[in-house]
């Protein structure tokens, strides 16, 4: 039985229970040998004596064992101790992509494909191994913090022949495929129906069958047919919606062909969302009735007539060979009567009845075929004929002359739409010259450029001073203006609050205007290294060894080369307070109509910022833990590495910091602690107990002494107060008391008995 703490293989400790499935138990491990988390997936007690179970969790090992895939969960070991049988896997942080679902309710068309592609990915890079998954649904696909998918749980993962395997096992009713659920074979495309009802979930936030039993659900999946994603939510792009349709087709020979396939429609539907690029086919489509072009008419014509020629000739020619061969025969009998020894007149009789009952035989055939074969001319050309009549109004046996004629109109029409055309152009150039020179329309080019600047203008907003910086930082960036930060220290304002702002409110100002902000610091703060012109990975790495927090601001400049930082705010050589945030510009080295807007996902939980910017096209990086003195920020994201309004290429790296809490103070504690005189019984030599606690529970000092004071200095507390305790034991000698009166005695026997004695303590801030 597995315990926490123990040691599977003496390599791998159990550290926590992670999940639990049907058959397995996962647990989080630490690798000793190679210093890292890992996952490890045990067998259920229940199932480890049973043979079959074993063996199909070992089948689990072996079809993953030689994957290895940024999409797929990585085996790393395999092994048995003590009856116990285990997996040792990649440790993913993240959720189930099932509870990623129930967490939005249903995906973005954009995130639900960019999320098909990397399960695609990740199960055909288990196809190219010839292995079939057969179990593929959100339950095993994995989400990691830093918005990897990964693909996970091969437990009935089959090794793929040249042919197909049989499906003896199926995998979860609502994603399994119509030859699954009926018993019969299956192969890499069972697994594309599955992952197409894993993106109808996503993007309905449902399964498309449901029912009572498993019985009922796997009926429904051979015979009802899918029911359309935009039943559920109408915002489905068309593009999506196809490629769903086309993985969820009852028969394999409809679905995508491979992986290979699905994801080269999938990328082309991020591009072209609504195009009709999606194509169903069908093995059967060519034994199926079309329609009939113009071309294929002409092409039935000259057949139909060299067909004719060919059938008469053909026929012609039979009836020829066969009217000799009679011919011949006739003459071969004739010889054989002449020649016969019997010579009587009944012979000769015979002979030239039959002579001539033979030469009436061949050429009545002679005649028939002639006549047959004329007829099933006739009757070919009728029909063709009344088709042709039917579908053209006009004659279809037209001269070529009269299509000439018609093609001469053509081009006369084609003339006259040209010259209409032309004249339409110079008219509107006309216009155009007449309203910038100022004849039409009262307005020349100075009308225009007020306008224009007009609609451009941005006023300054009111509430920047007195603000956050982070709140006054956004607020400008969001209208198109550009701050740059001062430091100054300040007693009246609360550290990190807008002093004042170089525009005042109400000012007109264009986009892109610089203002800016002079921020209050409680100190003189830390000196800011000049980044302009590193690279943004040098810039970055040289901020944050100076105790700084680093900002990234993409902003196209025709001097500096992309990717180096064009300006920094505040600037180098000022200070700053440690732990703030240096805003970095860097050239994008494009225009920003080929650039992604980026997204602000400060105070967002880490699943709904990651969603956000997957679906903005951005790539999620780091996620790490901080401190943050805004409490309404705890728990979510405080701080994201590329500032929100600037505009990168698609797939840029946008790191972020989720906030744990303000930074807990600390407290020093130096001094001498006396003895316990408080207490009249306390006397000088006591063996004594001393105790140190802090208000939070920590203990400082347990010790027993019989000399005071006792000289103590602590530092890094983390409560301000304390207590000590001293605890000593009192005796009393034995005492006999005699009555006068009476002359009895009473004796108390001798006593030994604890004191406590407790005395408070303050800490001092460090």
């Amino acid at each position: 039985m597995i315990k926490i703490g123990m040691m599977l293989g003496d390599r791998y400790e159990i550290l926590e229970k992670i999940g639990t499935g049907g058959m397995s138990d996962v647990y989080k491990a630490k690798d000793h040998k190679l210093n890292r988390n890992i996952a490890v997936k045990v067998l259920k007690q229940e199932f480890s004596e049973n043979n079959n179970f074993v063996n199909k969790f070992r089948t689990e090992a072996q079809a993953a064992a030689g994957l290895m895939h940024p999409n797929i969960v990585n085996v790393y070991d395999v092994g048995s101790e003590g009856g116990i049988h285990y997996i040792v896997m990649e440790l993913v942080e993240g959720i189930t992509l099932k509870k990623y679902i129930e967490k939005k309710v249903r995906l973005s068309a954009k995130e639900a494909v960019s999320i098909a592609i990397q399960i695609s990915n990740g199960i055909e890079a288990a196809h190219n191994n010839h292995i079939i998954h057969r179990d593929i649904k959100p339950q095993n696909t994995i989400i990691s913090k830093e918005g990897k998918v990964k693909v996970t749980d091969f437990g009935i993962a089959k090794a793929a022949t040249n042919n197909t395997v049989s499906s003896n096992v199926m995998g979860s009713v609502h994603y399994t495929s119509p030859e699954q659920a009926r018993g019969g074979f299956s192969d890499e495309r069972s697994d594309i129906y599955s992952l197409g009802i894993t993106m109808f979930e996503m993007l309905t936030g449902r399964v498309p069958f449901n029912g009572d039993t498993t019985v009922a659900i796997a009926i429904k999946h051979i015979q009802e047919a899918l029911p359309y994603p935009s039943d559920y939510a109408d915002d489905i792009p068309y593009s999506v919606e196809q490629i769903v349709l086309k993985c969820c087709q009852k028969s394999p020979d409809r679905r995508y062909q491979s992986m290979g396939e699905l994801i080269a429609d999938l990328k082309k539907s991020l591009v072209d969302p609504e195009g009709d690029f999606v194509r169903i086919t069908d093995p059967d489509e060519d034994a199926a009735t079309r329609n009939i072009t113009d071309d294929d008419v002409k092409k039935i014509r000259n057949a139909s007539n060299e067909r004719a020629d060919l059938v008469g000739g053909i026929a012609l020619k039979e009836d020829i060979e066969k009217e000799e061969r009679e011919r011949k025969r006739k003459q071969e009998g004739s010889a054989s009567s002449k020649s016969s020894k019997s010579g009587n007149n009944k012979s000769k009789s015979g002979s030239k009845s039959g002579t001539k009952s033979g030469t009436k035989s061949s050429k009545t055939p002679v005649r028939t075929s002639r006549d047959a074969t004329r007829d099933r001319i006739e009757k070919e050309e009728f029909k063709r004929r009344k088709f042709e009549a039917e579908k053209y109004d006009d004659d279809p046996y037209e001269d070529e002359d009269e299509d000439d004629d018609d093609e001469g109109i053509g081009d006369k029409l084609t003339t006259v739409l040209v010259v209409v055309g032309a004249v339409i152009v110079g008219l509107v150039v006309l216009l155009i010259l007449g309203r910038v020179t100022g004849f039409i329309g009262g307005s020349g080019s100075g009308g225009d450029e007020t306008e224009e600047t007009a609609e451009t203008a941005i006023t300054m907003p009111d509430g920047i001073v007195g603000a956050k910086l982070d709140d006054a930082k956004k607020m400008l960036i969001d209208l198109g203006l550009t701050p740059q930060i001062e430091y100054e220290t300040s007693l009246q304002y609360e550290e990190g609050t807008v002093i004042s702002a170089s525009v005042p409110t109400g000012t007109e100002l264009a986009e892109g205007d610089t203002v800016v902000l002079t921020v209050a610091q409680s100190t003189d703060g830390v000196l800011v290294p000049i980044v302009t012109g590193l690279s943004q990975a040098e810039a970055r790495s040289n901020l944050e060894q100076h105790g700084f927090q680093v900002s990234i601001l993409q902003a196209e400049s025709a001097t500096v080369e992309k990717g180096n930082v064009i300006s920094q705010s505040p600037e180098g050589d000022t200070y700053a307070p440690p732990g703030s945030t240096i805003m970095i510009t860097v050239s994008s080295g494009g225009t920003a109509s080929d650039k992604i807007s980026v997204p602000s996902v400060i105070g967002k939980s880490e699943m709904d910022a990651m969603a956000i910017l997957t679906e903005a096209g951005l790539t999620m990086g780091s996620i790490s833990e901080t401190n943050n003195d805004d409490p309404s920020l705890l728990g979510n994201v405080c701080y994201q590495s590329v500032t929100a309004g600037s505009f990168v290429d698609q797939g840029t790296t946008v790191d972020l910091r989720v906030s744990i809490g303000p930074k807990s103070a600390t407290y020093k504690y130096s001094g001498s602690i006396t003895a316990p005189t408080e207490d009249p019984e306390y006397q000088s030599g006591m063996f004594v107990q001393v105790m140190i606690t802090t208000a939070d529970g920590t203990s400082l000092l347990s010790t027993t002494t019989t000399s005071f004071p006792l000289d103590v200095n602590y530092t890094g507390i983390n409560a301000p107060t304390g207590t000590v305790t001293f605890i000593f034991t009192v005796s009393t000698e034995e005492v006999t008391v005699t009555d006068p009166e009476t002359g009895e005695t009473t004796t108390t026997p001798a006593q030994n008995y604890e004191k406590t004695v407790t005395r408070e303590l303050t800490f001092e801030a460090e």
